[in-house]
């Protein structure tokens, strides 16, 4: 793989800019023993929350791909839940607080609908139009593998369609997105 005396090393991010500027950014890393240990130094420099997650680049990119999947159906299916309960007559500030005490919490009920949604703020620092491309990517990387992914496709399907009714919209707000549908 590469020149002779090259190696790779993948390391993806997450947590935005306020990660970085925190230093709280979670640092997915994967590569040989001895390419690892020759960056390590340079991934301490950006986090303390470090994890290096296997032995041959790539396997950092898999994960940060599950990562923001994950990140996107989250936001997405609480925008549809909290949706519903406004539907009914539920108070969202009501709704976010139980479901984050409860089986529902998620980084959406945790951070993103408190931070973002409530407050009206609706910047995160991460646009719908990159969440889409990841969610496409995740799924590409899916099919490369041979995995049905149901949840997926409606997922990427939501994306898709946020991102072009309103391109580099912050991914939160597809509450308002959501609920207007």
């Amino acid at each position: 793989m590469g020149s002779p005396g090259v190696a790779y090393v993948d390391a993806p991010v997450s947590g935005g800019v306020a990660g970085a500027r925190a230093r709280t950014l979670a640092v997915m890393y994967a590569g040989s023993d001895e390419a690892c240990a020759r960056v390590e130094p340079v991934l301490a420099a950006l986090s303390d929350r470090r994890h290096r997650v296997g032995d041959r680049p790539g396997l950092a990119q898999a994960l940060k791909l599950a990562n923001n999947f994950l990140a996107a159906t989250t936001l997405a299916a609480t925008s549809e839940a909290i949706a519903f309960g406004r539907s009914v007559g539920l108070d969202m500030a009501t709704m976010v607080e139980v479901l984050d005490g409860a089986s529902g919490r998620s980084a959406a009920t945790n951070d993103k609908f408190p931070n973002h949604v409530l407050t009206g703020r609706y910047a995160a620092g991460f646009t719908n139009t990159l969440m889409a491309k990841d969610v496409q990517l995740y799924l590409r990387a899916v099919e490369e593998e041979d995995r049905p992914s149901p949840i997926g496709a409606a997922t990427g399907a939501l994306w898709e369609r946020f991102a072009a009714k309103e391109p580099g919209a912050d991914f939160t707000r597809v509450f308002p997105y959501v609920e207007g549908a």
